[in-house]
């Protein structure tokens, strides 16, 4: 089976954190989250990522209950710290971390994590926490609790990306590559997906070859954007706690958009979802060797469809095509700009 792991962001269910909603209002039926979580291992996934912030514990403890029916040796867990602080003056204070790691263990259902990763690049005034951060993260290495480091790619901390204008906001490839430096992990976390801009994707790729870095693909398929499962006639309407609210390419305008560019791949591709979702996965999967696709869910019906869509591999010429299709609504898109709900 080709390197496809679980996200599992969206069992989580709804949420805030930080003054915004940060979840998703959709999936939370904790008994469909299990079923899809055991559809997944019985498709083959073997590698689930998830986050102590994902319900703030919820994602970890549904997870936990597939940990332990299946052997430990066998399934790859990663998780995330730093989005959730807490009572602690920072999200990375090291005392903070440990507990939130000793918490996802016990929620986990395990005695370590095979990648634990920051989870955004801010770290304080003046970068504050992040050596103390760093040492914390070494230490949990040598002590066994956890396998590999991780961080985030070019990333901006998401109170910054709502509150600061883009005209005042630091050069995030620039922040990307000193944290990078200073962190030196074995993993780093990537959204990439057919509607990234080629010019980035094709840098941080390039990048994390060069370093000899794994790389874990999250949003592959836009978080059903590249699914065709939104329509323009019939948007989708998320309740409290979901973080697609502040997401302008959700809204009609947009939606529009995005539907010209998937029937123009569904005339190279075929008309079926399916036909869809082998595209967008494809074409993270061809990204590197060095890469892992995260897919989400929140039903295990999604779940074996986007396991069982990924055969047959679409030639390189329709794969090329479907990029070059959806980096033109891409450009439309940021184009159009505050036309479209602002991010």
């Amino acid at each position: 089976m080709p390197a496809i792991g679980i996200g599992c962001w969206a069992i989580g269910g709804p949420d805030h954190n930080l003054g915004m909603p940060m979840g998703w209002s959709t999936g939370a039926d904790h008994q469909q989250s299990l079923a899809g979580l055991e559809t997944a291992w019985q498709h083959g996934a073997r590698l689930y990522d998830t986050a102590d912030v994902y319900g703030h514990g919820t994602s970890e403890r549904l997870l936990g209950q597939l940990v332990a029916q299946v052997p430990r040796e066998q399934i790859v867990l990663a998780s995330k710290v730093g989005y959730f602080a807490g009572t602690a003056e920072h999200g990375f204070e090291p005392r903070h971390m440990r507990r939130q790691l000793e918490q996802a263990l016990d929620n986990l259902r395990t005695d370590h994590l095979d990648i634990y990763a920051f989870h955004h690049p801010d770290f304080g005034p003046d970068d504050r926490w992040l050596h103390p951060a760093l040492e914390a993260m070494r230490s949990f290495r040598d002590e066994g609790l956890i396998t590999a480091i991780g961080m985030r790619g070019p990333h901006r901390f998401a109170p910054d990306r709502l509150a600061t204008p883009p005209d005042q906001r630091g050069d995030k490839i620039a922040r990307f590559r000193a944290l990078f430096d200073t962190i030196q992990p074995d993993i780093l976390a990537i959204r990439d997906n057919l509607l990234t801009p080629p010019a980035r994707s094709e840098g941080i790729f390039s990048f994390a070859d060069q370093h000899n870095v794994g790389i874990l693909i999250n949003k592959p398929l836009g978080q059903g954007l590249l699914t065709g499962t939104h329509h323009p006639r019939t948007p989708p309407v998320f309740g409290p706690g979901d973080h697609r609210l502040r997401k302008r390419w959700f809204h009609p305008d947009a939606l529009a958009v995005i539907s010209e560019g998937l029937d123009r791949v569904r005339a190279i591709m075929g008309p079926r979802t399916e036909d869809l979702i082998r595209v967008a996965l494809w074409a993270c999967l061809d990204r590197s060797p060095n890469t892992a696709v995260l897919v989400g869910f929140t039903n295990p019906d999604q779940v074996a469809m986007n396991l069982t869509s990924l055969n047959p591999r679409p030639n390189p010429t329709d794969l090329d095509a479907a990029r070059e299709i959806m980096a033109s609504i891409q450009k439309r898109l940021d184009a159009a700009g505050d036309t479209i709900l602002a991010t």
